[in-house]
């Protein structure tokens, strides 16, 4: 504090100094905090690892924002009526744990879809929702994904995914062809699925100390 002022007035020194400690509290409360709370949490049994394909279509998913529109967070029953509407139980901090990063998301422009594999496991109706929405979820706000799939005349090659479109969709001598790409964000689609138990480890009882006779 510079000579002449009182003991409240602020200076620069002070001002950095009271803004530090500020950014370590919060630092402290919300991230070292939670970090010593979960860094021990194992996976569920029920959960499996992202296989290659899987985390491709994973990177598709990131790369196209579906994050911006989708959670992967279903809520309590207390918050919201998330188990109702069916996409499931509240989710545990263990269901994440090949998550990363981690796509929580904010906004619920379209459902929850942490266990949209349960719900919706096949593999053709992901194709063509992504193809066209609007045909498989009628007045969907979703925008088509058309450049993940290749529209040509004729026959689909050898090993090619042709998506099988509604009849409102699908024209005669043409083919709809699903490029690696919408097969692989599919696939890990699919793989959204956090429907096995959630049970949480009970604490171990330690054995009660014998007391010594006298």
């Amino acid at each position: 504090m510079s000579a002449g002022k009182s003991f409240w007035e602020m200076d620069e020194l002070r001002l950095i100094s009271g803004a530090m400690v500020i950014l370590g509290g919060a630092t402290g409360l919300l991230v070292v905090m939670p970090y010593l709370l979960l860094e021990n949490v194992q996976p569920p049994a029920g959960l499996k690892a992202y296989s290659t394909q899987e985390l491709a279509g994973r990177q598709v998913y990131i790369a196209n924002g579906c994050v911006y529109c989708h959670s992967q967070q279903p809520r309590d029953a207390k918050l919201g009526p998330d188990a109702k509407r069916g996409w499931g139980r509240a989710s545990v901090a263990g269901d994440y744990a090949y998550d990363t990063p981690h796509l929580l998301g904010t906004m619920r422009t379209g459902p929850d879809l942490l266990n949209i594999g349960a719900r919706q496991p096949s593999v053709d109706w992901h194709l063509g929702h992504l193809y066209q929405p609007r045909a498989y979820t009628p007045g969907s706000i979703m925008p088509p994904y058309g450049f993940l799939f290749e529209v040509r005349q004729g026959v689909a090659k050898p090993g090619e995914k042709v998506v099988n479109l509604p009849p409102s969709l699908a024209k005669p001598g043409q083919v709809v062809v699903a490029k690696p790409e919408a097969l692989a964000l599919v696939d890990y689609l699919i793989s959204l699925n956090r429907t096995y138990p959630a049970l949480l480890p009970l604490p171990v009882k330690q054995p009660a100390s014998s007391k010594e006779q006298p």
